[in-house]
Parts: C-alpha cells; sequence; structure tokens
C-alpha cells in the first residue's frame, strides 16, 4: 500500500471517500507506528464540541477505515492486519517505504548529512529527490483541528527547511545562475523569509548582478518594516555589507582553488530568542568566565550543562549575543549531532566547524584541523559547540581551536575537561516561568492568572515544557488554561499535551535517554516505581536487584546525565534521589511497554524491602503493637545497606522521609494483586499514620489494604486493617461507622482466635464512647479490655486500657484515681519503650498537679472542659478535636 499526506490525503489502492474517515487516517499516519489516544481524535473530529456519541462514531469510523486497509492487502502481507486498537486508542502500522513523509523524512535526513560532510552534489540530488515527493500543502483536503493544523505547520517549515538546504548545495555547485529565477518565484511567495533573499543575493552577485544583489536587500527590509516593524537579521545585514564591499570570499570558487583569507566578520550566531526570560545571575557569571573586550581571559571554554530542555542553547545564543563586543569577528553555532541524533566524531566535527566558518567547500587535499587552523588564524571568534555527547568527542576539535573561546553545551558534566569553566543551568523559577508562559500565550491567563502558576508547575518549570504549553494553548483560543492545567495533571498522558508544531517535548526528552546505555536505560525506567516525591537508596536498591554499591554507582550515572536529580538529604544524612516530573512521565512511559513480569517482579522486591525495613522502625515507634506476618519477609535488611539501622535509631524521621515511598508501594503492590504485601505494608504503617494522624494516607492504604487481606483469605489481617479504620473514623468523628468497625473487627479476631486483637477493639469501643460524653459506660468497657488484655499477656493492651481508665477518671474530676492510674499507664509504656505514651503520661500528671486547687472541693468536683484522651487527640464536650 502507498500512503500519502505530503499533498492531499490520500491512500492507494482506494481512498476513503468520507471527510472524516480521511481525518482519522490523516492523524493515524502522521503518528504512524504510535498510539493515538481515542480523545486526540475526538478532539480533532470535532474540536471542543464533541456529540454525545462521539466515541461510538469513532468506532464506525475506525471499521470503515479498517474494512479500506484490509482491502489493499494481501490476506497474508508481512504486516498482518493494519490498524490496531491499542489502549488508550489506536495504532496504525505501516513499512518506512509506504508513507511519503517518512520517505521525505529519509531523505531529508541523508540530504543533510551529505552536506554536513561536504558531498553538495550528493546533498542537492537526496534533498531533491524528497522534495519530489511533495504534491502540494500537507494534509490537504480535510478540515483540520489542533493536531493537524500544527503538523501541517511544522510538515510546512520542514519543507522549507530541506528546500533552503538544496538552494544553499546548489550555491555551493555554482549553479547560481540557474537558482536566480527559481529563487524570485520564491521570494514572492514567501515575502518574509530572509532566508531565500540572502539566497538571491548570493545568486545575483555571482551571476555578476551587484546592484540586483543590492536592491533585493532593499526589498527584503521595505517588506520586514512594513509588515513586521522590524530591521533585516544580522546574517542579511552583514551580508549586504560584503555585496556592498565586493567582499572577494563571496565569489564560487572551485573546490582545491586558493581562497583569499577570510574577511571580518566570518559568522553570525542564530537569532536569540525575543521572549528569553530570567537567567539573570547565571548571565551574569558567564560573562565573567568569558574573555574582556581586549580579549583576555583566564580559561579557554564555557561548559554550560543541565538536563535536556532547561534551555542551554537559548542561553548559549543570548550569551553571544550579549558579548558581541568582544568577539569582533564574529560568533558560530555548530550542533555537534548527525540527522539522526547520533554523536559527530572528532573529524566529522571539524569538517562541520569548517563549513559553518568557511562559503566555499573544503580541498579534497586539506587537513580538517590545518583548515580550521587557517579560518581560525588572528581571528577572535566565540564558537558554540552545542549539545556535546562527551569529552573524548569535543577535545579534538579543542585542540585544532587553541586560542579560540568556545562555548559548550551538554547534556552532561564534562567534568573531565582541563582549563574549563562551568556553568549549570537549572529549570526557571516560579515567577520566570509564568513570565515566559504569558509571553508565548499571551492574554489567555489575563481571566485566569492562578492558571499560568499550575501550568508551570505541572511542567515543572522546565523552558521546554513551558514553551511548549504556551504555543499549544495559543494555538487553541478555543481553550482554557485551566482546561490545559487540567490535562497536564494526568502523569501518564500529560506528555502527549506538551506537543506544538515541531516542539514536542517528548521526542526531545528521549534523545538523553537514547544516549544512556542499556543498563542505565533500564534503571531509568525502573527508578519510575518510586514516588514523585523522592527515594533513598534502600529503594533504588530493590527495585534495581543490585547491591547498595552497584546502585549507588548507576545513580551517579543517572544524576551526571541529567535523568535523575539528586537532592541534599537532611543534616548529615544521604541524598536523595527523584526525576523532573516531566522525566519520571516519560519514564513512566517507557515503563508500561517492558515485559509486565519484569515490572511486577520490581514491585514485588520493593515490597519486600518495605516490610523488613518498615518492620524495624514500625517496633521502634510503636513497641507492642500487633504485627502480623512478621515471619514472612524474604528480604534480609542487611542486603540494603544501613535502612535497617536508620531506621531503629530514628524511627519518626524514617517514616516522615520513607511513608511516601511505602505509600506509593501499596497502591503498585495493590495494582500487581501482590496482596499479602499490600495488607502487611499497610499494617507497619499504620502505626505511624496513627500517631501522626495522617488521615488522608491512613484512609487510601488501609481501603486497599481491607480488600486486599480479604483477596488473600486472612481473618486476622482483615481484623486488624477494620480495628484501624475504627480508629480512623473515630479521630475523624465518625462515631457509629467507628464502633460497627471495631465490632467487626472483634468477631473476626474472635473466629480466628486471636485474644489480643479482639481485646483492643473493646479499647476502641471505649475511646468512642468516651468521645460521646457517657464516661461510666466508657469505664466499663476499658475494665474489660483490661481484663481481657491480662488474661492474653498484651502488655501494651494493659497499658492502652490503663490510659483509658485514667481518661475516665479524669473526665469524671476524680484527680487522685485519675493519677494513680496516669501512673501506673507510664510505668507500663516506659517498660515498653514507647516514648510518646511516656511523654503523653507525665505530660497529663503534671497537668493535673498544676490544676490541683480546683480538684479541692470534694462535694462539687471539678470536671475539665477538655481531656486529652490519647497523645494529641482531645475530648471536648464530648467531641474529638
Amino acid at each position: 500500500m502507498r500512503f500519502h499526506i505530503l499533498g492531499p490525503v490520500a491512500m492507494e489502492p482506494r481512498t476513503p471517500t468520507a471527510a472524516k474517515v480521511r481525518v482519522v487516517l490523516a492523524v493515524l499516519l502522521a503518528r504512524a507506528n504510535e498510539t493515538v489516544s481515542t480523545e486526540c481524535l475526538i478532539d480533532e473530529l470535532w474540536d471542543n464540541a464533541p456529540p454525545r456519541t462521539a466515541g461510538t462514531t469513532l468506532q464506525v469510523y475506525v471499521s470503515q477505515l479498517r474494512r479500506l486497509l484490509a482491502e489493499g492487502d494481501p490476506p497474508a502481507g508481512p504486516l498482518g492486519q493494519r490498524l490496531f486498537t491499542v489502549p488508550p486508542g489506536y495504532m496504525l502500522r505501516a513499512k518506512d517505504d509506504e508513507i511519503d513523509l517518512i520517505q521525505f523524512e529519509s531523505l531529508h535526513q541523508r540530504g543533510k548529512a551529505a552536506y554536513e560532510s561536504g558531498n553538495f552534489a550528493e546533498a542537492a540530488t537526496l534533498l531533491r529527490e524528497g522534495l519530489g515527493l511533495w504534491t502540494g500543502a500537507a494534509l490537504s483536503g480535510i478540515p483540520h483541528g489542533y493536531t493537524l493544523s500544527s503538523t501541517a505547520v511544522r510538515l510546512e517549515e520542514l519543507r522549507m527547511s530541506a528546500l533552503e538546504q538544496r538552494i544553499t548545495a546548489d550555491l555551493r555547485l555554482g549553479r547560481h545562475k540557474e537558482l536566480t529565477g527559481e529563487l524570485m518565484a520564491l521570494i514572492t511567495e514567501h515575502p518574509l523569509r530572509e532566508t531565500l533573499y540572502a539566497h538571491l543575493m548570493v545568486a545575483l552577485f555571482r551571476s555578476g548582478r551587484q546592484s540586483d544583489a543590492l536592491r533585493t536587500f532593499a526589498k527584503a527590509r521595505g517588506a520586514l518594516v512594513e509588515d513586521l516593524g522590524i530591521e533585516p537579521g544580522p546574517g542579511l545585514r552583514t551580508l549586504h555589507e560584503r555585496i556592498l564591499r565586493s567582499d572577494p570570499n563571496l565569489a564560487w570558487r572551485e573546490p582545491g582553488t586558493a581562497r583569499a583569507e577570510p574577511a571580518a566578520p566570518v559568522a553570525s550566531p542564530p537569532p536569540a530568542l525575543p521572549d528569553f526570560v530570567g537567567r539573570d545571575d547565571a548571565m551574569a557569571a558567564a560573562l565573567r568566565a568569558i574573555p574582556d573586550a581586549k580579549g583576555r581571559s583566564t580559561t579557554r571554554a564555557l561548559v554550560i550543562s543541565g538536563p535536556t530542555g532547561v534551555g542551554k542553547t537559548a542561553f548559549a545564543v543570548k550569551l553571544a549575543w550579549r558579548a558581541a563586543d568582544r568577539f569582533p569577528h564574529g560568533s558560530v553555532l555548530v550542533h555537534l549531532r548527525d540527522a539522526h541524533g547520533a554523536p559527530l566524531d572528532g573529524r566529522e566535527a571539524m569538517a562541520k566547524l569548517a563549513n559553518r566558518l568557511e562559503q566555499t567547500p573544503a580541498a579534497a587535499d586539506e587537513d580538517p584541523t590545518d583548515r580550521l587552523h587557517r579560518l581560525v588564524r588572528q581571528r577572535r571568534l566565540m564558537v558554540i559547540l552545542d549539545d556535546v555527547a562527551s569529552e573524548e568527542q569535543v577535545r579534538p576539535l579543542l585542540a585544532a581551536i587553541p586560542a579560540t573561546f568556545a562555548v559548550i553545551t551538554s547534556r552532561r558534566p564534562l567534568a573531565g575537561l582541563d582549563g574549563v569553566r562551568h556553568q549549570v543551568l537549572d529549570v526557571l523559577k516560579p515567577g520566570e516561568a509564568e513570565l515566559l508562559l504569558r509571553e508565548i500565550a499571551g492574554p489567555q491567563f489575563d481571566d485566569d492568572p492562578a492558571a499560568a502558576l499550575d501550568i508551570a508547575r505541572l511542567c515543572g518549570y522546565l523552558p521546554l515544557g513551558l514553551r511548549a504549553a504556551g504555543a499549544g494553548l495559543a494555538a487553541r483560543p478555543h481553550w482554557t488554561a485551566a482546561m490545559l492545567a487540567q490535562r497536564l495533571e494526568d502523569e501518564t498522558t500529560g506528555l502527549a499535551e506538551l506537543v506544538a508544531g515541531d516542539l514536542d517535548v517528548r521526542a526531545s526528552l528521549l534523545v538523553g535517554y537514547r544516549d544512556a546505555d542499556p543498563a542505565q536505560r533500564r534503571a531509568f525506567r525502573m527508578l519510575a516505581l518510586a514516588p514523585l516525591a523522592g527515594f533513598s537508596l534502600w529503594t533504588a536498591t530493590a527495585l534495581l536487584g543490585t547491591t547498595p554499591g552497584e546502585t549507588e554507582r548507576m545513580l551517579e550515572q543517572l544524576v551526571q546525565s541529567y535523568l535523575v536529580e539528586a537532592r541534599p538529604g537532611q543534616k548529615d544524612q544521604a541524598p536523595r534521589y527523584g526525576y523532573h516530573r516531566l522525566m519520571r512521565a516519560l519514564a513512566l512511559d517507557l515503563l508500561a511497554a517492558q515485559e509486565p513480569a519484569e515490572t511486577v517482579s520490581a514491585i514485588e522486591r520493593l515490597s519486600e524491602a518495605c516490610l523488613a525495613v518498615s518492620r524495624r522502625a514500625d517496633a521502634r515507634l510503636t513497641p507492642g503493637r500487633i504485627q502480623y506476618g512478621l515471619d514472612d519477609a524474604s528480604v534480609d535488611p542487611r542486603s540494603l545497606g544501613q535502612a535497617g539501622e536508620a531506621a531503629e535509631a530514628n524511627a519518626v524521621e524514617w517514616f516522615q522521609a520513607e511513608s511516601p515511598v511505602l505509600v506509593d508501594t501499596v497502591r503498585r503492590a495493590h495494582g500487581a494483586g501482590l496482596w499479602p504485601q499490600v495488607w502487611k505494608i499497610t499494617e507497619r504503617l499504620s502505626g505511624y499514620v496513627e500517631t501522626r494522624a495522617a488521615w488522608d494516607d491512613w484512609a487510601v492504604t488501609h481501603e486497599l489494604a481491607l480488600e486486599a487481606a480479604r483477596r488473600d483469605g486472612d481473618a486476622a489481617a482483615e481484623a486488624e486493617v477494620l480495628r484501624s479504620l475504627g480508629t480512623l473514623a473515630w479521630q475523624q468523628q465518625r462515631c457509629r461507622q467507628a464502633v460497627r468497625y471495631f465490632e467487626d473487627a472483634r468477631t473476626l479476631f474472635l473466629s480466628a482466635v486471636e485474644p489480643v486483637g479482639a481485646a483492643r477493639c473493646l479499647i476502641g469501643v471505649g475511646d468512642v464512647t468516651l468521645s460521646e460524653g457517657e464516661s461510666a459506660r466508657a469505664g466499663k468497657v476499658y475494665g474489660d479490655a483490661l481484663e481481657e488484655c491480662a488474661a492474653a499477656g498484651d502488655d501494651r493492651g494493659l497499658a492502652d486500657a490503663l490510659r483509658g481508665l485514667a481518661v475516665v477518671e479524669l473526665q469524671s474530676g476524680r484527680a487522685e484515681p485519675a493519677l494513680e492510674a496516669f501512673t501506673a499507664f507510664g510505668d507500663r509504656a516506659d517498660r515498653l519503650g514507647d516514648h510518646r505514651w511516656s511523654q503523653f503520661a507525665r505530660r497529663t500528671k503534671a497537668w493535673v498537679l498544676e490544676h490541683a486547687g480546683q480538684w479541692s472541693d470534694v462535694q462539687a468536683p471539678w470536671v475539665p472542659a477538655a481531656v486529652e484522651a490519647r497523645p494529641g487527640i482531645w475530648v471536648v464536650g464530648g467531641d474529638v478535636d
């Protein structure tokens, strides 16, 4: 089959006649061999007002398209079925030679590579062949929504880029006379495209028509001033000056003939972004690192590093313009990757830089190093080496231009280079990010300024993400900023919203991922199973299934590649690690495409590690608390480094830092069907969430654990979860529901012959009864619980029942019995080693003694307005506060 989108949308042998079916075909072809979400297709078909039956109607269109695709393929074709249902949408499979767009992109990339290597004849041939695939405006003949509109704009820009490069190759080959007519027609069609004017000026000058070349500049200036109110850019102005003085280097020469020395200036950087914002401190530091106006400097290069999308290239270009007066011979930017994104080697990099500095091809017998020496000799240039992959790639080039100052951008710090200064770029500050969004999207934030901050946060303040979000919003005037923020909120699909024309955040982030080796890629995917809030070494060790030493080395490699972030720990603690929000979204996306069994194994390893380490922290935080499944942990905490010792040394701090990991692991284990791990991790977490009153985490984990315990068929585990849910309901003043939880839990405990759990349920009922103002009945319940705890040998239960009886005495206005009961409770808490309970007992006894005078009237005992029933939980007038 053949598919066409570089012109009217069509497919061979038969094109759908219905326009909306052709729209579906066009969207699927524009993203061939990728999953296109149902939501994206519905938006494209009906924009912002889909009918109620949109989903069903889309299925009908897909069914019609499937029938037409089946007609064009032999029954046993090499691809089999073409159009697949792949949640959350559909995927159209096609080979590279079946889609004109893929053929064009391949020819374009090969043409660029040939041009950059100096093979201009091959470049012109390949680019001309690619441009011949176009039969009209891209994606024409159908209505456009946002996706097709932005794709059409991107493709038109791609076509113009290929056309301009083909013209440049023809100029290098001396075809200037043949090009003048074509260029004049193109300028009429594209009157604001400065590159076309520049090509025409060069072609006219080389054809002996200097006056026509100068008139062309005047025409370009007139069009730009009249339509846009701006002067021509520095490149066109410099060319105009060179034509005025009949610069001999503009004349075409056969390859290998003698060359005059280059005139100054020899180069200029690309235009700086007009909406560049922030970076004031970083820019000031960079300006201090480069040579002064007299060329004096203590360094030979400045390395600007940072994660993908942080704006390194934009910063370097802005720096070049800010420092233009220090480099009288100009500046030049060279991208050190090939058309496929692979790093150029040293000789290729030198050849590419030389080609950018010289108008004519290299002599066949001229060494690249000698050529560069000749081109930069006695010139004060700034060379921007963009997207450097490694120290090895750039060392030969730096050695070839020892007196030329280089600004290097890289996704790695390049710490191995000597004699350089380093500038690390981070994401923008929130205020700067908001300003950038407003610069790009304009008035769409006027009615909802809070949405700008939301979008900036959801983009992680990354300039690339902000630019895509702002441009996408500007292209959708029918959208509100709040609508975009809502779409970005979903971490699993938000990256799909950050596409605007050829600005694709996911594709850009993938470049850094693909630079990594296979082990690093696996680690990048696996570590996304940890929560966004961050994780420590033991978590990563469990997820990767490696030793702590191996894990630490891998984490450092990921940090050096800006795939993972290192976050300083508190005080003297080890660093924690995490992802930028958009990088984690990419990692989760890649994780979803790997073998499910590998993901489940990692979740199981992390679950077992959580059980092993949290057991030690829980035993220290709430000693004597019921813990089921203690003998089931399959991981020795010692295999996780010092995690176990850290958990035991300071349980509260450990839980504060690691509770997000435990909560997130409960969710993931539940999703993977690891039922025992779900309720066991929850059980170990319950002491912490109760002591900290972490109601949200408490509710989420225990609802999942309740289902897991039931699926696992463990009655005692189910009962303990119900008992904990009863305590949560009591704290939230849902007293009737709390009693039901406690009663159901007690029934299960008794049926499972678990007297300790059954007795503790009575203590929970006592707390509810006390908070309802029924002190006498609460006292009886606590008394029954005390007997059952004593019979079961439950020291913690005995202490808790004594605590309840002491509070009853206090609430009833009986100071002496309350002091005695609190003393007994405190003694047992001391023996248990529960410091929180011990402090509670001492604190309450001191409070009673402080108010002793108010209890002196035996006939009319003083009853306090509120009493602390549990640490931090107060009973006030029959309510819990």
